[in-house]
């Protein structure tokens, strides 16, 4: 049976991209109008821990009449060595939708090419483009159309960073990258998405002209053993307002959360005017219910 997931953005049109960002607004404006899935049921296999993204999924299915299902990978045979396309195999009978936290992408793909229903990729080690779908969202209702221009994105060319060279191929803007050396986004991707990419050699390069400047923390799930030497080769990459000044007067700032107050990013922009990660964090439900209700009814 033939149905549609969403394991990166290129999943999506551009048209689908920019409908599903309208859509969230509407649905954030408008509960109610969200359809139905009475009776449906949303799987969640989650290998990473979580906050944003498990409580947005289960939220947005109880909001529609839904439920989630919760399963760790402690909690599953999966824990155990069952092959991944064994559990697809079974899940995707009973349940109407798999969304999954994973290290490897390589093993989303492989759940997605035995699932009888929808897979979505809520984070892997190479791409997290739930994320963007609310970053996107939230940029639209602040600043409107996003077409044309300039976004930073300052640090670790990790998950976050691929998919925003995603979106910037899907939503026509610029994305300017600096990163420190020894920590640069995938070069194949890179090179794929080149017309849309600036890479910097500096922060400040980056965020000239910005009208959107996005950081992560430096060292990501299952990089914890490299937080102390991290903290001493991104020196100079924090984001505070001595940077932003570079960026356009209006320049949002986002952040995927949970943030590091003092090392990516200063405590007194996390929490200033022109940071917008609280509407941000919100929109992961408001947009991930419009996945749901777009992929449930594709």
């Amino acid at each position: 049976m033939s149905c549609r997931h969403f394991l990166t953005l290129k999943d999506l049109s551009s048209d689908e991209f920019r409908a599903l960002i309208a859509r969230a607004s509407e649905l954030k404006g408008n509960p109610a109008a969200a359809k139905r899935a009475d009776g449906k049921t949303l799987g969640l296999i989650f290998e990473k821990s979580s906050t944003r993204t498990r409580v947005a999924f289960e939220v947005a299915m109880n909001q529609v009449g839904g439920s989630a299902l919760f399963l760790s990978s402690n909690d599953s045979q999966l824990g155990r060595g069952e092959p991944i396309e064994d559990t697809a195999r079974v899940l995707s009978r009973m349940v109407d939708c798999v969304a999954i936290r994973t290290f490897h992408h390589s093993q989303l793909e492989s759940f997605a090419r035995y699932s009888q229903v929808p897979v979505i990729n809520a984070l892997t080690d190479d791409y997290h483009p739930c994320q963007l779908l609310a970053d996107m969202q939230t940029f639209a209702e602040h600043r409107g159309d996003i077409t044309g221009k300039r976004v930073a994105w300052i640090g670790d060319g990790n998950n976050m960073c691929h998919s925003y060279i995603n979106a910037a191929e899907l939503l026509d803007f610029e994305l300017t990258i600096a990163s420190p050396a020894g920590f640069e986004a995938n070069e194949a991707l890179v090179a794929a998405h080149s017309k849309r990419i600036k890479l910097c050699e500096t922060p400040q390069e980056a965020v000239a002209g910005a009208s959107l400047v996005v950081t992560d923390v430096w060292a990501s799930m299952g990089q914890e053993d490299e937080q102390a030497s991290r903290l001493a080769k991104f020196a100079g990459f924090q984001v505070n307002s001595q940077l932003m000044g570079n960026a356009e007067h209006d320049a949002l700032f986002m952040h995927c959360l949970p943030a590091h107050r003092g090392e990516e990013v200063s405590a007194e922009l996390l929490d200033g005017e022109s940071s917008v990660v609280w509407d941000e964090a919100e929109n992961r439900m408001h947009s991930q219910k419009a996945l749901i209700e777009f992929l449930l009814n594709s």
